[in-house]
């Protein structure tokens, strides 16, 4: 079974849980990101999704930049956090059962990486490929050998 470092996006950004949350917003949209963890200095407190930010903003995104709302006021913080170690069926399982959309991956209790339903999918995708490759294309016409 191979470890979740295998498939995790390793050094991934983060943001601190005292930032304004316009600036997790445009951090989010910039990098065509949908979870950013969490720091309040060293420490893993959180992580915030778009879909987090807009559910607190409703229809209108440009309160965040009036309202002085800050990260830890939108970030959830019942986060599913796992060694480099742990193996994928383990983090999937719990994922599922937990209906969350990431896991935050730790080294030595320090952020190393993050794994979403993306990278799943994206595993799987090439997990596919490789077990049923894509038919030969047929020969263009007046290309048959003789």
């Amino acid at each position: 079974m191979p470890e979740i470092r295998r498939i995790m996006t390793p050094f991934p950004h983060a943001i601190a849980a005292d930032a304004p949350l316009s600036e997790a917003r445009e951090f989010l949209n910039l990098h065509r990101l949908h979870h950013l963890p969490v720091m309040d200095g060293e420490r893993l407190v959180g992580v915030i999704s778009d879909r987090d930010i807009k559910l607190l903003l409703g229809l209108n995104p440009d309160y965040a930049q009036r309202s002085g709302l800050q990260v830890r006021e939108a970030m959830a913080t019942d986060i599913y956090v796992v060694d480099l170690s742990t193996p994928l069926d383990q983090v999937l399982d719990t994922m599922v059962e937990r209906r969350i959309g990431s896991a935050l991956v730790t080294r030595k209790g320090r952020l190393a990486g993050v794994f979403t339903v993306t990278d799943a999918c994206r595993e799987l995708a090439r997990l596919l490929r490789e077990q049923s490759p894509p038919p030969p294309k047929p020969s263009p016409p007046g290309d048959e050998a003789a």
